[in-house]
């Protein structure tokens, strides 16, 4: 049998520019893709069942109205399925990118329940809103009239940010203060740009500023400008801070060179990504190019840190976790992607200490499921004498956030805090024991997903203006 000729994929535009007809150029390429994204945006959203009980509205922390916009995109009414997607989501094209839709709207999706696949709502909604953006629908913020009152907001993240503009269409003072040099907390620095990119989250900064929205960066709160300051300066504060001390491991080894924290390798990745000069990755310290990497943890942290190590080029990467897939916290879609890239996972594995100065290996422990602990979830167990050693270059800490200790940072012993560090504060408005003072997202919840961050910002936002509406004011600290 003759052997078969090899096909060759030509790209003309790029490949054969002089066999390229004189009428073809790159905007056409652009409009087949916008033509190709808008079909299948409407096949889509033509399969939604418009059932009598939407689950998928039920699951989303903002209770989105997703059959209607899904309805609206599958007639072709683009640009009221964004007005209906933008009236409950502040950053639907964040969400629409980052949410982890398999455990949320689209994971309760009757259509999927049925087992004939999910209607893909994550890519509608960021198709949506990005049509949006370019088309000009996307509404800047105009007060319909000015407020005297005040809110300062401490904290760039997704909550504050969305607390920022709600208050800011109403026409409140805002002014945001962070220590970061660029707003937007994890979304700027934490989540990789593959995942989101940078210009999206850019974006939606710049149009809170254009807005009039005040933005004082490299601000350390108790360092360049105390809480009480900020209590005095304001008729509300909210505390929207996230969650960034890292959770340690406490093993031999720990503290050698080549054992790093996740957000000190993420935020590195990040910075180079702008463009800024960043002398921990330049240095090789914070770049995975051509090593071993291991990742420990089992979120999704863990898993935007072994996909950028994959990015970088490093060599190998594996991820240990301590319990099975089943049982990882972390979305079974990223973890399938950290697959396919070539990611290697080891299952029930955990770290026992690290060899080498710096790190050469990982001492990893056997583990096996035992019986459910108070949560009911299945308990991890040694299983002695399996023992080995994992080869790596840089080994990257992926456990998890806990909040900082924010009364001992910023001199306020009443602040109330829980036993586990995180702020007491009530779960719909946000109001903390502290007169006009309020917290939202992960400050109060603990590490948890963006999405919740964006609901209890805009939740405790209304609740400020109807606070404001009956002539209330904080009492101004001491």
């Amino acid at each position: 049998m003759a052997e078969q000729p090899m096909l060759k994929f030509v790209n003309i535009e790029r490949d054969m520019p002089e066999k390229r007809p004189p009428d073809l150029r790159r905007a056409d390429f652009q409009e087949i893709y916008a033509e190709y994204a808008d079909a299948k945006a409407k096949e889509q959203s033509s399969r939604c069942s418009q059932c009598g009980v939407p689950y998928c509205q039920s699951h989303c922390p903002l209770h989105n109205n997703i059959p209607d916009w899904l309805r609206l995109t599958a007639e072709g009414r683009l640009q009221e399925a964004y007005e209906v997607s933008q009236a409950t989501n502040t950053f639907p094209e964040i969400c629409g990118r980052i949410c982890p839709q398999d455990r949320l709207c689209e994971g309760n999706c009757v259509i999927e329940q049925s087992g004939h696949g999910t209607v893909t709502i994550g890519a509608v909604e960021k198709y949506i809103t990005d049509t949006a953006w370019e088309e000009g629908w996307v509404q800047p913020i105009k007060p319909a009239a000015e407020r005297e009152e005040s809110v300062g907001i401490i904290g760039a993240g997704p909550g504050g940010l969305a607390a920022a503009d709600v208050l800011r269409r109403a026409g409140v003072q805002v002014t945001i203060y962070d220590r970061y040099d660029r707003a937007g907390g994890l979304l700027t620095y934490g989540i990789p740009g593959f995942k989101l990119e940078k210009d999206v989250v850019m974006r939606r900064n710049d149009q809170l500023a254009e807005g009039g929205v005040t933005f004082e960066l490299n601000c350390d709160v108790g360092i360049d400008i105390s809480f009480a300051e900020i209590r005095a300066k304001h008729d509300a504060v909210i505390i929207a801070t996230g969650v960034y001390k890292t959770r340690e491991i406490q093993a031999p080894g720990v503290g050698v060179p080549g054992l790093e924290r996740a957000i000190d390798f993420l935020t590195a990745s990040n910075r180079k990504s702008f463009g800024d000069k960043v002398e921990e990755f330049e240095s090789g310290r914070l770049n995975a190019k051509g090593k071993r990497v291991v990742v420990i943890g089992g979120g999704d942290t863990a898993m935007d840190c072994v996909r950028t190590s994959i990015r970088q080029g490093a060599t190998s990467v594996k991820c240990l976790y301590r319990r099975d897939r089943a049982n990882m916290p972390g979305s079974q879609r990223e973890v399938a992607n950290a697959e396919e890239e070539g990611v290697v996972f080891e299952w029930l594995s955990a770290p026992k200490g690290f060899v080498g100065d710096p790190v050469t290996g990982v001492m990893v422990q056997k583990m096996r499921l035992g019986q459910p602990d108070a949560t009911g979830r299945q308990a991890p167990e040694l299983i002695e004498g399996s023992d080995y050693v994992e080869d790596a270059d840089l080994v990257i800490m992926a456990l998890g956030f806990e909040p900082e200790d924010l009364p001992t940072l910023w001199g306020e012993t009443e602040l109330p805090v829980n036993r586990w560090g995180t702020i007491k504060a009530d779960y719909v408005s946000g109001q903390t024991a502290l007169d006009g003072v309020y917290a939202v997202g992960d400050i109060v919840r603990g590490a948890s997903l963006v999405v919740w961050a964006i609901k209890d910002g805009r939740d405790c936002a209304q609740a400020i203006l109807k606070r404001l509406d009956a002539g209330e004011t904080a009492i101004a600290a001491e």
